[in-house]
């Protein structure tokens, strides 16, 4: 049985794929010659399990996406408060290529251009050369990715070319002593950090590495601490979508960042890495395809951080008793998009090849309509792969039992399965 989340995901891009609002980038020569109908999403969970539809292989820069992640680099190497002498944590309320600092001279957040050259400068210290900050930054952002990243040059130069706003900037930062290298030095060295190409996958899965308290879910490697994680998405959550950030945690309310390429990735603590791509942008710099997902995602699944709807909060599959001909899988706590998604990942690996299947909700405290149409989906995907599906719901919590294509799951009793009826 294929897991029926890639077709979900195919199913939201069709819904935001008429929107052809917004522009490409075009003060950036080599972003200006974008395919604006380029569209991709992804999602990671924090167990490692990735899933795509649409380009999730299509290539592009990172841009400003790099921010909040050698934030939590610089945290991680010299701590909270050596970061906030050079750097506040302060929403901007301005555009994100601002010529303004602070009352004391310093950049009000690190997810504007001000603040994310400083955090920049910060890396391997004030005496590094601009190849070794930049390998550092590539080395730490591809370990996030869980594989190597490269560096656009062609676009890297494009961007070097047009600096002239970055430059004023960095001269600024320079007069009053935030930053020490020559103004073109950190300019060059924070556009190859945004000059680093990644697809909607490698967003993803850096994303919920944050989500999951700085372990990267695919390799396993312990990367950033939680506090580090926790102090970036606080961040994110108020400074990552500029002077749309507030109208963003309103309607959408996950921890978010954008980039002028296309790409946009979103947080949900504990649970999962969401990551899109789409060219156009809005007036605020922000994709347009790409924030119409994330509200559809967000209203979908139940990801608003603000949400009262219960959360689960174990893992949802208790044991599983199979023989060669029948298996019974007994599920627990409250079954949301995180929850179906490890249930449908195991009944995927479990390599079932028995004739009879049956789901034992009794355990199981209540379901989101995410949730639910995503079990009663990989239910029918086993029926057409020829499989005896099932339910055992005595407290009838899976209600309307109606799968997608009209027809019902059958309701079983735990005696009807010999495993059950045998005890073991």
């Amino acid at each position: 049985m294929k897991t029926p989340i890639p077709y979900y995901l195919a199913q939201i891009l069709d819904k935001v794929r008429p929107n052809e609002g917004g522009e490409v980038a075009d003060y950036i020569p080599e972003l200006a010659t974008a395919d604006p109908d380029i569209l991709g999403v992804a999602v990671c969970s924090a167990t490692g399990h990735v899933y795509h539809a649409g380009a999730g292989e299509h290539r592009f820069t990172m841009q400003s996406i790099s921010k909040p992640f050698v934030y939590a680099l610089a945290l991680q190497e010299f701590g909270l408060a050596a970061v906030r002498e050079v750097v506040g944590m302060e929403p901007s309320g301005e555009a994100f290529n601002e010529l303004s600092l602070g009352g004391d001279h310093r950049p009000v957040n690190p997810l504007i251009n001000a603040g994310a050259i400083v955090v920049n400068q910060l890396i391997d210290g004030v005496d590094s050369t601009v190849e070794d900050r930049v390998e550092t930054i590539r080395s730490f952002l591809s370990r996030m990715a869980g594989r190597e990243l490269e560096i656009d040059e062609q676009v890297c130069q494009s961007e070097v070319d047009t600096a002239e706003r970055n430059l004023s900037l960095a001269h600024m930062l320079r007069s009053y002593g935030i930053i020490q290298d020559t103004a073109h030095d950190a300019v060059l060295s924070y556009t190859k950090q945004c000059s680093i190409s990644v697809d909607v996958r490698d967003l993803a899965v850096m994303s919920a590495t944050l989500a999951n308290g700085g372990q990267q879910p695919v390799t396993g490697e312990m990367i950033l601490d939680a506090d580090v994680c926790r102090l970036t998405l606080a961040v994110m959550s108020s400074c990552g979508m500029y002077d749309g950030a507030g109208r963003w945690m309103a309607e959408v309310g996950i921890p978010a960042k954008s980039g002028v390429s296309g790409g946009l990735l979103g947080t949900l603590p504990g649970q999962l890495g969401v990551a899109t791509f789409s060219p156009r942008l809005n007036p605020e710099g922000n994709s347009v395809r790409g924030e119409e997902i994330f509200k559809l995602l967000s209203a979908d699944m139940g990801l608003h951080l603000m949400s009262t709807e219960r959360r689960f909060g174990v893992y949802p599959i208790r044991e599983i008793e199979q023989t060669a001909e029948e298996a019974i899988f007994y599920l627990q706590g409250h079954i949301n998009f995180t929850a179906a998604e490890a249930v449908l990942y195991e009944l995927q690996q479990d390599n079932f090849r028995g004739a009879r299947l049956a789901l034992d909700f009794e355990q199981v405290t209540g379901f989101n309509t995410i949730g639910r149409r995503m079990l009663k989906e990989g239910l029918r995907r086993f029926r057409e792969a020829g499989v005896d599906v099932a339910v055992i719901d005595p407290r009838a919590r899976m209600t309307n039992l109606e799968m997608s294509d009209g027809t019902m799951v059958p309701v079983a009793e735990p005696d009807d399965y010999q495993i059950a009826g045998e005890g073991t």
